[in-house]
């Protein structure tokens, strides 16, 4: 699949695709569980949200057994760096930085998080 024609996810598929990168390989039943915890969702909205993540190609269906196993096929890095790229242009006008500056300003970032972005920009100057 190139990058122009994977299949972007919407905020649901999205949260169904971070189970999956997060937990690998899981049945409907799996992934509905971890959604219960923060959100009423209906088992069957889950497995019809799941079956259209199947036709988009967001993942792939293993049915050789009785209960069938989904897993991610879109990859966590490119569909993350789509939404980054989405949101710089769409929201910030194009301006990484603007986009960087909004999020420290708005979330606490840890030492370890402030020291990893330190040693990130040393490496790209």
């Amino acid at each position: 699949m190139t990058t122009s024609s994977t299949p972007k996810p919407t905020e649901s598929e999205l949260e169904i695709l971070q189970i999956l990168w997060e937990k690998g390989d899981c049945t409907v039943r799996d992934v509905h569980e971890v959604l219960e915890r923060n959100k009423n969702a209906g088992y069957t909205t889950t497995l019809k949200l799941m079956q259209i993540m199947l036709e988009k190609g967001l993942v792939e269906r293993d049915a050789s057994a009785k209960t069938h196993i989904y897993k991610a096929v879109a990859s966590q890095q490119k569909t993350q760096q789509h939404l980054v790229n989405k949101m710089i242009d769409n929201v910030f006008n194009g301006s990484a930085a603007r986009l960087v500056m909004q999020a420290l300003g708005n979330h606490q970032a840890s030492k370890d998080e402030l020291d990893a972005i330190k040693k990130y920009l040393d490496e790209l100057s």
